[in-house]
């Protein structure tokens, strides 16, 4: 499969996707939007992928936003499909992944790139990364999930504070606040975040697709968490990753987990 605006790649069932217009700093477009998409929605039915890393490339930028020119003429209605289909192809693609996703932040992460390392599972920064959603300073709100995402995770009063003022935020700022789990040295961002995906890859990944259904619906309006999770925990003793999980502790040996 071939892209214009970001790059794929493989190692060690690691799947790694950069977005590849360092020129504009990474800014999302419609077509980068959906390239995203088809190269997610490849790796997802992959089973030897257990677990994608989404970065930057270059050191100044993981996403600074969307492309303002591709929507600066743009009518109600487009305005409101344009959100739509960001939504349903990418941004809440990702979050109901079974496969772990991690934002590797390396550097800008404004607006819409905001909204793209929030819809990951979660987010690691380097330190020089700055975060926002400017959107009001435009005359516009967040459409592709900040107003919700980030309430979630730093709460109300700092969510509509961050929105309101359009200001950013340092990488050490975001980790107090939550938003991010860890900072490093931007030298050693893949590589930190690829041993957090190792960590995760040696877990069944059965277990851990329905781990995050079952996080997730605690999120979700009319969404019962706690029927969610009583219902996902029931599934997994039927699989071949329980047994070979519970057979493994009880042999005292390292579990091999195939997924199913």
């Amino acid at each position: 499969m071939n892209f214009e605006n970001i790059l794929v790649s493989q190692e060690n069932g690691i799947g790694q996707i950069t977005i590849n217009r360092p020129s504009k700093l990474n800014a999302l477009t419609t077509a980068t939007i959906q390239e995203l998409h088809n190269a997610l929605e490849s790796l997802e039915n992959d089973d030897t992928i257990r677990a994608l890393i989404i970065t930057g490339e270059g050191e100044k930028a993981f996403v600074a936003g969307a492309d303002i020119a591709e929507f600066a003429n743009f009518s109600v209605q487009e305005g409101a499909q344009l959100a739509v289909q960001g939504h349903e192809l990418l941004f809440d693609f990702i979050e109901n992944m079974r496969t772990p996703t991690i934002a590797a932040i390396n550097g800008f992460a404004l607006g819409g790139g905001l909204e793209l390392a929030m819809a990951c599972h979660f987010r690691v920064a380097s330190d020089n990364a700055k975060m926002g959603l400017p959107e009001v300073s435009l005359g516009v709100i967040p459409g592709y999930g900040g107003t919700q995402r980030l309430p979630q995770l730093v709460g109300k009063g700092r969510a509509m504070e961050m929105i309101m003022t359009a200001g950013m935020i340092s990488a050490e700022e975001a980790f107090r606040m939550g938003l991010v789990n860890h900072v490093v040295p931007q030298a050693e961002l893949l590589n930190f975040t690829k041993g957090i995906a190792t960590k995760i890859m040696r877990n069944s990944p059965y277990a851990i697709g329905r781990a995050i259904k079952a996080i997730n619906a605690n999120f979700k309006d009319g969404v019962n968490g706690y029927e969610t999770e009583i219902r996902n925990f029931g599934k997994c003793f039927a699989t071949e990753d329980f047994k070979e999980g519970t057979t493994a502790f009880l042999e005292k040996r390292k579990a091999e987990f195939t997924g199913k």
